[in-house]
């Protein structure tokens, strides 16, 4: 997806329900049964540009990183328990290093994140005692990783483009479960205050219960649109993720919210 793909008008016909989603595969379980539904119309996108999808109006809910929300807490509320979360290693978003973690000073930083970017910062000023110094990057303008000490990537490319050279890889999933032994939550569903309704929620909860138990069946039909080996987009949908705001997840996600605000790092 280019650039400007990604920022392309959102265009909605009269009658339907607009959603912004994710456009990695993350996302596949929480809204492909609803695809066929006439009523809906889903629009995806990286998770950095879904938030001015919301706030413009162009879309009733999205899938938004939950960063966002905290930014914009007072005019949003969450309309659905679905959510991209893991309980552990998530496998697509990580730091490739050619240093160990507690050397590591300076983190190229995803374009595509808002989440992970301050993810990584926290995790590296409470594990390894660093505070980072981070550079914006993004792989559709800088390609290369020849003068990249460290870069950390999300989603799909993860695992489609995968840095070569790098002897060091920091899971930060992985390391958020160590430090908190808490499940972390990337993404949920959210809407405007004087939008969306119960209606939605639970149509979003219904068609992540039958996502989930699809799961297998989604990997296989969509690990090519995305790019996946088969085998690693079945285990990634059906063991790796978790796509339910459990009351384990809500503590993480306000943990998260705690300590990245203790460090300065939230507003």
């Amino acid at each position: 997806m280019t650039a400007d793909a990604r920022h392309a008008p959102v265009r909605t016909n009269p009658g339907t329900t607009s959603l912004g989603v994710v456009s990695y595969l993350n996302a596949r379980p929480l809204y492909e049964t609803l695809l066929d539904d006439e009523r809906y119309q889903f629009h995806p996108a990286v998770p950095s540009a879904l938030e001015a999808m919301l706030e413009a109006g162009r879309c009733a809910a999205a899938l938004l990183p939950v960063v966002d929300y905290w930014r914009n807490r007072h005019t949003l509320r969450l309309v659905s328990d679905g959510c991209i979360a893991s309980d552990g290693e998530t496998m697509t978003v990580r730091v490739f290093a050619r240093r160990p973690a507690e050397k590591i000073t300076r983190l190229h930083a995803d374009g595509d994140s808002h989440t992970s970017v301050i993810l990584s910062q926290l995790i590296w000023r409470r594990l390894y005692g660093v505070k980072l110094e981070m550079v914006p990057w993004n792989i559709d303008d800088a390609p290369g990783f020849d003068d990249v000490e460290a870069v950390l990537l999300i989603g799909d490319k993860v695992v489609t483009s995968e840095p070569a050279g790098f002897g060091f890889e920091v899971d930060l999933g992985a390391a958020w479960k160590y430090l908190t032994g808490l499940p972390f939550v990337f993404a949920a569903w959210y809407a405007r205050n004087d939008a969306g309704d119960d209606a939605l929620g639970a149509a979003l909860n219904s068609a992540r219960d039958a996502g989930v138990a699809r799961a297998a069946e989604i990997a296989a039909r969509f690990a090519p649109v995305h790019g996946w080996p088969e085998a690693v987009a079945r285990r990634y949908l059906c063991e790796t993720l978790q796509f339910t705001m459990t009351t384990d997840a809500r503590e993480g996600m306000n943990q998260f919210f705690s300590m990245a605000t203790e460090e300065g790092l939230l507003p």
